[in-house]
């Protein structure tokens, strides 16, 4: 039988902990920031681990400083945040639907990013800025349109996911026929950024996901509650004192501004957001969002599959989206079967 601990903040909050959530979030914590520490080692200038740990405490030389302060460690930190907002965003999505598919990947939040940044690119020939800054408008607006879409005297999970279906399906054929009207040059670039990838990330992209993270994670834990009734349905939510529409509209625009600002940051890095809640689920065992612990998962799985790439293919040779795309399909085939296997759908 799992027991958890009730823990009294010095404010008079009172926060459960589960021992076997805390030991899974700090395992991930550690792996996460060993595979970072390696990943800043790797490269055409391969660096020891004891070495970039000495230049991030500020004893390396000067070319080392320059390579990891400069070069390597913001494409990590954005990974990390990139990886972080997936899995807290597709936590979000399948806890208000209800449903393991509810995820921004199947959903169309990373389809609409996707759309937004090929205006930009085909229509308006933008830089690297403002590819970022459509990126986040298409997601905003797609995430909009099929919230309306779906809202009937309320918003319920299999309606969220067959919409947000129905709308993935029409953003990826105004995308393909953004494609067809694009030039050769603005194709090829179109193409790059659709695969998602941390190549060439700098500070710029570094400090709005930051931001974004301290702005949204605290808002979103203190709705973790609510977010856990809201799992046992609308009518027990209710009963319990929750304003059921109002927690779903604000989480769900949470959700959509991590998915959207991720998106502008790496591209459309697929199945991080539909596996981390899972696996996360499966590892600590626990009912509810489990946010925490989807945070940790997302980002490590998003550093694990960089690292990876980087290892078996070289350094901007396999951009990461294609490793999480691989990964991810695996896992959402396995998943159907699973769920069909047990009547679900």
């Amino acid at each position: 039988m799992k027991t958890t601990k009730a823990v009294r903040t010095p404010g008079g909050l009172s926060v459960r902990l589960d021992p076997r959530t805390v030991v899974v979030v700090a395992l991930l914590v550690v792996a996460v920031l060993a595979a970072s520490v390696v990943l800043i080692g790797t490269g055409d200038f391969p660096i020891p681990a004891m070495d970039v740990l000495r230049t991030l405490a500020g004893h390396g030389n000067a070319g080392q400083e320059f390579i990891i302060n400069d070069l390597r460690l913001p494409r990590v930190l954005v990974g990390l945040l990139v990886g972080g907002a997936l899995g807290l965003s597709g936590a979000l999505f399948q806890s208000i639907s209800r449903n393991p598919l509810g995820s921004p990947d199947v959903l169309g939040l990373g389809q609409g990013a996707t759309a937004g940044a090929l205006v930009m690119i085909v229509i308006v020939g933008g830089s690297a800025a403002e590819v970022a800054l459509g990126a986040l408008v298409g997601g905003l607006v797609t995430g909009v349109a099929i919230y309306l879409l779906a809202w009937k005297r309320g918003v319920h999970g299999y309606r969220l996911v067959l919409v947000g279906i129905g709308a993935s399906a029409f953003v990826t054929a105004v995308n393909g026929y953004l494609l067809t009207k694009a030039d050769f040059v603005d194709a090829a670039r179109a193409t790059v950024w659709m695969t998602g990838s941390l190549n060439g990330r700098d500070w710029t992209q570094v400090w709005p996901l930051l931001i974004m993270f301290v702005v949204i994670a605290p808002l979103v834990a203190w709705y973790g509650r609510p977010l856990r009734m809201l799992e046992m349905g609308d009518d027990a939510a209710g009963a319990l004192g929750v304003p059921v529409e109002r927690t779903r509209l604000l989480l769900l625009a949470a959700s959509v501004v991590l998915t959207a600002a991720a998106t502008a940051a790496a591209g459309p890095v697929t199945f991080v957001a539909l596996t981390a809640p899972q696996i996360a689920r499966r590892l600590t065992r626990s009912p509810g969002p489990n946010l925490l612990a989807s945070t940790a998962l997302g980002a490590t799985l998003l550093i694990v599959a960089d690292l990876a790439s980087q290892r078996a293919f070289g350094a901007d040779q396999l951009p990461v989206g294609v490793v999480t795309g691989v990964v991810g399909g695996v896992y959402l085939l396995w998943l159907l079967v699973t769920e069909r296997k047990a009547g679900r759908i």
